[in-house]
């Protein structure tokens, strides 16, 4: 009988129930591929709640097909996707789809601010404060689905959708409130009532789920559903974080002179700190998976989303070829990058495929420049992962600057992370040493230190993370590399956006795209 925590990782195209033991080693991984949305209308992006328990039982039930016993975890975590949100009736059932974070949908409605609305004005930022009304769902269905308003008892996350189906309780962690949200992110608690927020959403304190740190008890596995899923009643779970969170606790980036960058579906750097600092004006940083600290973070929204859209628009060889040589597509692409020198001999990309709040901004687009007759397919795509590099490169000097605080080593995680030539490049492009994480799923390992923590099996965070955490591999940075990423990164990339964004603003005024 061995002693196992269980991590629960509902990501964006899986959902995986994964088994660590107190060391932090990966015992097994079971895993569910999922559709990550469905779409009604252009932008909308919705999946059925019970699909994701669904696939959450199944992905437990893997366990016990391998010889797992119920008996054998002693603490369960759960992790998910950020800013996908659920509605919940009396009865404890959804009552309409829930709307996945990669829905682009509008609400329009805007709740009077009272006196806010000048003060707001007088400071610049009521597009930033619209913006946040627009995109909470709670404010569309108010609008939109008035009938299903009235019903709404509960309005949760997905983490607190799923230890709602666990344990019966609508309680769920402070590091999973990533959305458009009364949150107070400073301290880490729902916004007090004079808050402005509350103002802007249709929405009351009573229909939010109660909150608790990292590593505290969420409640314990129900009977109902130990039942659907095959684990023992009285299981404890306890609250851990965001999938990002998660992540950048399972690398071991928890001292400010380290950054973690995520190559996901968005790609992000973060940086974890004690003091509350916003890495840009008036945008908070989110709640660490370590209680009372905070994830600094700059955000690529479309991240390595562009290597799936690559290999969908450019890599038809690459996929088709990738079975006949037993390898997948990514390899093979990856495997391409060494047909084009560091710098793509001056082809340069801006991956801004996705607009953002206020870096880029709403009416920002990608672009590649400088091409010339040299340029292959293998040079589009290093510069599309250079791209990448410069953009959260940035995001660096961006923390640095609001912290003070130089980072001396990168920690990797993401698809990103599994190919020596993206590694290497992020190292050049950064100039600092990039160390890949010993468990490639570091997500569900942030988690299970949390639930490591939350058991008592260490006293405290830096203990675990010693324990549990480790590198498998550290790529140093080439400096003739990274010399010419620099002048390329200095001269090139940073002028980019600025000088194409009022030909953005003139595209997005004669087309109307991106709303």
């Amino acid at each position: 009988m061995g002693e196992y925590i269980l991590s629960i990782d509902n990501g964006t195209q899986s959902i995986k129930a994964i088994l660590f033991n107190y060391r932090g080693d990966l015992i097994y991984k079971s895993q569910i591929p999922i559709d990550p949305y469905y779409s009604t209308k252009p932008g909308f992006a919705e999946q059925d709640g019970e699909y994701f328990w669904k696939c959450l039982c199944m992905a437990i039930s893997g366990l016990w097909d391998k010889g797992f016993s119920p008996e054998e975890i002693k603490g369960i975590g759960v992790t998910t996707q950020r800013a996908t949100m659920l509605v919940i009736d009396r009865e404890g059932r959804t009552i309409r789809p829930a709307v996945v974070w990669l829905d682009q949908r509008r609400s329009r409605y805007y709740p009077s601010l009272g006196i806010y609305s000048p003060i707001f004005r007088l400071l610049g930022i009521m597009g930033t404060i619209r913006y946040f009304q627009d995109k909470a769902i709670i404010n569309w269905i108010y609008k939109n689905e008035p009938d299903v308003w009235k019903k709404i008892y509960k309005y949760v996350g997905l983490s607190g959708f799923l230890n709602f189906r666990l344990t019966g309780e609508f309680r769920d962690s402070v590091a999973n409130q990533v959305g458009y949200l009364p949150f107070d992110y400073k301290r880490h608690t729902w916004a007090k009532g004079y808050d402005w927020k509350w103002k802007a959403l249709a929405l009351s304190k009573e229909q939010l789920p109660d909150l608790v740190k990292p590593s505290e008890q969420i409640g314990h596995v129900s009977h109902k559903a130990a039942e659907e899923t095959g684990l023992r009643p009285g299981t404890i779970v306890f609250a851990a974080a965001s999938d990002k969170a998660c992540e950048v606790l399972g690398t071991g980036c928890i001292e400010m002179n380290e950054g973690c960058i995520g190559y996901g579906t968005t790609a992000t750097i973060n940086v974890t700190s004690k003091k509350y600092i916003e890495p840009v004006l008036f945008i908070p940083p989110y709640p660490a998976a370590v209680p009372n600290t905070y994830t600094i973070e700059i955000q690529n929204f479309r991240g390595y989303w562009l290597v799936s859209w690559f290999k969908k628009e450019f890599g038809e060889k690459e996929v088709r070829m990738a079975n006949k040589v037993n390898k997948s597509p990514e390899e093979l692409l990856n495997e391409m990058l060494d047909k084009a020198s560091p710098g793509c001999l001056g082809l340069m990309a801006l991956p801004y495929w996705t607009p953002g709040v206020k870096i880029p901004g709403p009416e920002a687009k990608g672009a590649i420049i400088g091409f010339g007759d040299v340029h292959s397919r293998a040079h589009v795509y290093r510069a599309i992962l250079e791209g990448l590099a410069y953009a959260l490169r940035d995001g660096k000097d961006t923390i640095e600057k609001r912290t003070s605080v130089p980072l001396k080593r990168i920690y990797v995680a993401g698809g990103g992370s599994q190919s020596d030539r993206i590694m290497q490049i992020t190292s050049d492009i950064f100039g600092l040493p990039a160390y890949r994480p010993k468990v490639y799923e570091t997500s569900g390992l942030g988690c299970a230190i949390d639930v490591a923590v939350g058991l008592g099996v260490y006293p405290d965070f830096n203990s675990a993370v010693k324990e549990m955490t480790g590198v498998s591999r550290i790529f140093e940075p080439d400096m003739k590399n990274y010399t010419l990423y620099s002048q390329l990164f200095e001269r090139v990339y940073k002028k980019m956006y600025k000088r194409l964004r009022p030909l953005y603003e003139a595209i997005k005024d004669i087309t109307g795209y991106p709303e």
